[in-house]
C-alpha cells in the first residue's frame, strides 16, 4: 500500500494511472536486467517514495545506463521528471517506454496526458483511442475515454477562437482561450495568440504574463522575449524592457529586431538612470535637461513624456521655482489628474508662493489617493498652519521679501524698511506711533528671519514671536516696545559697536 501522504500518493491525485509505479513488479527476466540494475531501481523506489527526487533522479539515471532497454527504469524516470515539475523531460521517456512495451496502457495513458496538456490534441487522441483497443483495465477504459471527450471539446473551442481572432472579436476569442489554457495549459502557441488578443483589447500586462510564460515552454523563443520588451518599453518600463531584450541577444546575438531596439532602450535607460543620480545629489537644472533629452530621444512614447514632465515638476519644486513648478506639475495633472507624485510637488510649489488654500487643496487630494503617506499628512498640516498664519503677522510679506529669499535679501530689505520707518523720521506724533510700530515689526521680522532656527520654525507654520504659538506658554522674551529698540543700528553687523542714529 502507498502512504496517504507519500509523494507518489499525492502524485496519483494529479496523474492516477503514475500508481502504477509502486505495484510495478520487477520483471528481471523479461527486461534482462542485471543486479546493479535491479539495486538502482528498488532504491530509487524508495527515494521517490520518501520525496527525495533529486536523489531518485540519480538512481534511475543509473538503472537507464545499465540497461538501455529496461521500460520500467524509463518509466521510473518519467514519474520523477513529472514529481519534479519537467514535463518536458518525461515525455521521451514515456515515448520510450511504448516503444519497449507497446501494450503497457499505463505509460500510453499518461502520454495522452501530457499531449493533452501541451495542446497536441491530435496526438493525445491518438494515444487514448490506442488505450481502448488495448484491452485495458475498467479504471484505464473510464479514463481514456473521459480524456477523448475533453480533447473533442478542446478542439471545438481551438477552431472557435481562431475563427473569433479572424473576425477581429478578440474578447470573444479570449473567452475561448482561457476555457482551453485550463486543459491545454503548456500550449505556447494558445498563450501567444491570447496575448495578441490581450493587446489589441489594451491588457498589455495580461499579455506579457502570457508571454513569459510561452518563454518558458518554448525553446529559443526570442520572439516572446522581443514582444515583452516592447511591451514593457510601451508601458514606460525601461528597466525591465532592457532585462527582457538582453534575454532575445542571448539566445540569438544577432537578432536584428532586437539588437536595435536593445540600442534604444539602453540609450534612454542610460538618460534615465543620469538624471535621477543628479536629483540625489540636488543638482536639479542639470535633472531637468536631462529629461528633456529623454522626451526628445522618445517622442512616440507618451508613457516616457508625462514620466520626464512628473520629474521635472519635482525638480522645479525642489530648486524653489514655483512658477516653473507650479506649471509643468499642472501639465501631468490635466493628464493624470490622480497622479500623487505631481499633487505633492505642486502644493509645495504653491506653499512657496503663498498659494495655501491651493496648496491644501492639493494635499487633500493626493492624501484621498495615499492615506497613508507621512509626507502628505505633514504637508497638509504645514499647509493649514500656514494659512492660519497667513492671517495674523506675515514677516516675509512685512520685509516684502519671497519666502525662498536669500539671507542676504533679507538683510537689504530690512536696511532700506528700517531706514525709512525710523521713528526719528517723523515729528508728528500719530505718525512717530505709527512709524514706531512699523519698525517693531519690521525689527521683529529681521530677527525671525535671518536666524536659521527660528526661521524654520515660521517656515513650518509657528511664530517663534508669539507666545499664543509657543507650547508651553510663558510670555514673549521677543515681544519688545519702542522703547527696547532705542540705540538700535539697522546697519549693524552684531558687532560690539553700538550707534543711535538722529534724522533732521
Amino acid at each position: 500500500m502507498v502512504a496517504p501522504g507519500s509523494v507518489t500518493s499525492r502524485l496519483g491525485s494529479v496523474f492516477p494511472f503514475l500508481l502504477v509505479l509502486v505495484d510495478l513488479q520487477y520483471e528481471g527476466a523479461e527486461c534482462g536486467v542485471n543486479a546493479d540494475v535491479e539495486k538502482h531501481l528498488e532504491l530509487g523506489k524508495k527515494l521517490l517514495a520518501a520525496g527525495q527526487l533529486a536523489d531518485a533522479l540519480s538512481q534511475f539515471h543509473a538503472a537507464v545506463d545499465g540497461d538501455p532497454d529496461n521500460y520500467i527504469a524509463y518509466y521510473r524516470r518519467a514519474t520523477v521528471f513529472l514529481a519534479m515539475g519537467k514535463s518536458k523531460a518525461a515525455l521521451p521517456d514515456l515515448t520510450k517506454v511504448i516503444e519497449l512495451k507497446m501494450d503497457f496502457t499505463a505509460a500510453r495513458l499518461q502520454r495522452g496526458h501530457l499531449l493533452l496538456k501541451q495542446g497536441k490534441l491530435d496526438e493525445a487522441e491518438d494515444d487514448f483511442k490506442k488505450v481502448l483497443k488495448s484491452n485495458p483495465s475498467e479504471n484505464e477504459e473510464r479514463e481514456a475515454q473521459s480524456q477523448l471527450v475533453k480533447s473533442d471539446e478542446m478542439q471545438r473551442l481551438r477552431s472557435q477562437a481562431l475563427d473569433a481572432f479572424e473576425s477581429s472579436d478578440f474578447a470573444a476569442a479570449i473567452t475561448f482561450l482561457d476555457k482551453i489554457l485550463e486543459v491545454c495549459v503548456w500550449d505556447a502557441e494558445l498563450r501567444e495568440l491570447r496575448a495578441e488578443c490581450f493587446i489589441k483589447e489594451g491588457e498589455p500586462r495580461k499579455a506579457i504574463s502570457d508571454l513569459k510564460a510561452s518563454s518558458k515552454l518554448k525553446n529559443d523563443n526570442t520572439e516572446a522575449f522581443y514582444k515583452i520588451s516592447t511591451l514593457y518599453y510601451e508601458l514606460g518600463d525601461h528597466e525591465l524592457s532592457l532585462s527582457e531584450v538582453r534575454e532575445c541577444l542571448k539566445l540569438d546575438q544577432d537578432h536584428k529586431r532586437c539588437f536595435a531596439h536593445y540600442k534604444q532602450v539602453k540609450k534612454l535607460n542610460k538618460l534615465i538612470e543620469s538624471a535621477e543620480e543628479l536629483i540625489k545629489d540636488g543638482r536639479y537644472t542639470d535633472a531637468i535637461s536631462k529629461y528633456e533629452s529623454v522626451m526628445k530621444t522618445e517622442p512616440d512614447v507618451h508613457e516616457y513624456t508625462i514620466r520626464s514632465k512628473e520629474r521635472i515638476c519635482h525638480c522645479f519644486s525642489k530648486d524653489e521655482k514655483p512658477v516653473e513648478a507650479i506649471r509643468v506639475c499642472s501639465e501631468v495633472l490635466q493628464v493624470e489628474p490622480d497622479n500623487v507624485n505631481a499633487l505633492k510637488d505642486r502644493a509645495e510649489a504653491y506653499l512657496i508662493e503663498e498659494m495655501y488654500d491651493e496648496a491644501i487643496q492639493d494635499y487633500e487630494t493626493a492624501q484621498e489617493h495615499n492615506e497613508n503617506d507621512q509626507q502628505i499628512r505633514e504637508g497638509l498640516e504645514k499647509a493649514q498652519r500656514l494659512l492660519k498664519q497667513s492671517q495674523r503677522r506675515d514677516y516675509y510679506k512685512i520685509l516684502g521679501v519671497k519666502r525662498n529669499a536669500k539671507k542676504q535679501e533679507i538683510i537689504k530689505a530690512y536696511r532700506k524698511l528700517a531706514l525709512q520707518w525710523h521713528p526719528d523720521n517723523f515729528q508728528n506724533e500719530e505718525e512717530k506711533k505709527k512709524a514706531e510700530k512699523k519698525f517693531i515689526d519690521i525689527a521683529a521680522a529681521k530677527e525671525v528671519l535671518s536666524d536659521p532656527e527660528m526661521r524654520k520654525k515660521f517656515d513650518d507654520g509657528e511664530d517663534p514671536l508669539d507666545a499664543e504659538s509657543q507650547q508651553g506658554g510663558g510670555g514673549n522674551p521677543f515681544h519688545r516696545s519702542w522703547n527696547s529698540w532705542q540705540g538700535f543700528n539697522p546697519f549693524s553687523s552684531g558687532g560690539p559697536f553700538r550707534f543711535k542714529f538722529h534724522f533732521n
